[in-house]
């Protein structure tokens, strides 16, 4: 179940939608939410991100994307 931003958890990993040029869709690489904002939580690097809404990461959803 997707939820709002805000509601987003601090400090663990997370499925984040986003909007950027290429309009609203999920990043393929777990995030996670700092006071600061968002980093790629696999990297550290600090993302500059819109987010719209989240889920808990699953790391099925990955491995069955790298499938197809």
């Amino acid at each position: 179940m997707w939820r709002l931003p805000v509601e987003a958890p601090f400090e663990l990993d997370i499925e984040l939608a986003v909007i950027d040029d290429d309009g609203v869709h999920s990043l393929v690489f777990p995030c996670q939410r700092r006071p600061g904002g968002w980093i790629n939580a696999m990297t550290g690097e600090v993302l500059d991100v819109h987010p719209t809404h989240w889920r808990v990461w699953q790391i099925y959803r990955c491995v069955v994307s790298d499938l197809q």
